[in-house]
């Protein structure tokens, strides 16, 4: 299928899910009306073409089910595969005990990160950061609003929490990685795209007002001031706190109805139009703490803003990992990459 005729079956598979869905499977969790358990989207073809993407996490009733029913509908054309849970790759106020509730994915600890874990300065893309009250994210990149130099990530990075305000601190590193705010100040949240139960998103993102604008925007692999919209297939790569930097591959483009599980405070909240990729070779593309990482095309392209993966699937069975068109992240923000 070319591009416009897989848009046209994932709207038809939307539809019959959807009527599906109204008939036996009731999910519950984002809101009062049914909704597909299912994220549909777009596969890239090696012939350049496109198949229908169904993606579905065990857990939901009937979900399995679901998926092979829209599957033989679409015909050959189709990549069907299981994720699991999919959550964000920070967390915020760490758990206290007793408290069973789930949790975003925490990063992984310090002594066993590869990445940027320790204090870094000038700042430079990559870094541990994270809102004075969050565990720990990554540094995404640096961008411009109103020719002012701020750092740009992840909201459950930045803010973590529905009662973030602007104006709070943000240290580098991260709290889980050390940072104190008594020495590890950089800046104050500025903006964030706001993210709320039970109301679709398209971003997770938000942006730091810099103390000082005195950085390093060449650092890993040169300056980025360009962006593209991924058409599928890329060679990805992106330098995170946690796994520091890693090559992937975009297996799917245009995601809708991708639910993120981030807690008790939001509860799972469903984005739309987002981008998949796996990890190649034997390593996930990404883990907790990468949140916040800027994906990259080989040549140096923007195409994404990492913010959350699932507990399985892809080649190597190590999970996928969901990314923010890069674009929307910078529009949302009314922002620009720094030049």
């Amino acid at each position: 299928m070319d591009h416009d005729e897989a848009r046209q079956a994932k709207t038809h598979a939307l539809g019959l899910a959807r009527e599906l869905v109204e008939r036996h499977v009731r999910p519950a969790g984002l809101d009062d009306r049914p909704t597909v358990p299912l994220a549909l989207g777009l596969a890239p073809r090696p012939d350049g073409g496109y198949a229908l993407a169904v993606r579905y996490r065990l857990g939901v009733p009937q979900v399995r089910a679901l998926a092979r029913r829209v599957a033989a509908d679409a015909g050959p054309d189709v990549d069907v595969r299981r994720t699991g849970r999919v959550r964000p790759l920070a967390s915020g106020t760490p758990q206290l005990a007793g408290d069973p509730g789930p949790r975003p994915r925490p990063p992984v600890i310090t002594a066993r990160a590869v990445g940027e874990t320790g204090r870094v300065r000038p700042l430079r893309p990559g870094v541990s950061i994270a809102h004075v009250d969050v565990t720990a994210g990554t540094l995404g990149a640096f961008v411009t609003v109103g020719g002012v130099v701020h750092a740009l990530s992840n909201h459950h990075v930045l803010a973590g929490a529905p009662g973030a305000q602007v104006g709070d601190l943000v240290l580098q590193p991260g709290p889980a990685d050390g940072g104190t705010a008594r020495d590890d100040r950089v800046g104050t949240l500025a903006a964030s795209v706001p993210l709320r139960p039970g109301v679709t998103a398209h971003v997770d993102a938000a942006l730091a007002l810099l103390d000082t604008p005195d950085v390093d925007p060449t650092y890993p692999l040169g300056r980025v001031t360009t962006t593209a919209a991924a058409l599928g297939g890329e060679t990805v790569v992106k330098t995170g706190r946690t796994t520091g930097t890693t090559r992937g591959r975009v297996t799917a483009i245009e995601l809708d109805d991708v639910v993120v599980g981030y807690g008790d405070e939001l509860g799972d909240i469903r984005f739309d139009d987002q981008v998949e990729v796996e990890g190649l070779g034997p390593d996930p593309f990404s883990r907790g703490g990468d949140s916040g990482s800027l994906v990259l095309r080989e040549d140096g392209v923007a195409l994404g803003l990492l913010f959350a993966g699932s507990e399985t699937g892809g080649e190597n069975g190590r999970g996928l990992t969901y990314v923010n068109p890069v674009d929307a992240v910078l529009t949302a923000l009314d922002a620009t990459l720094l030049g």
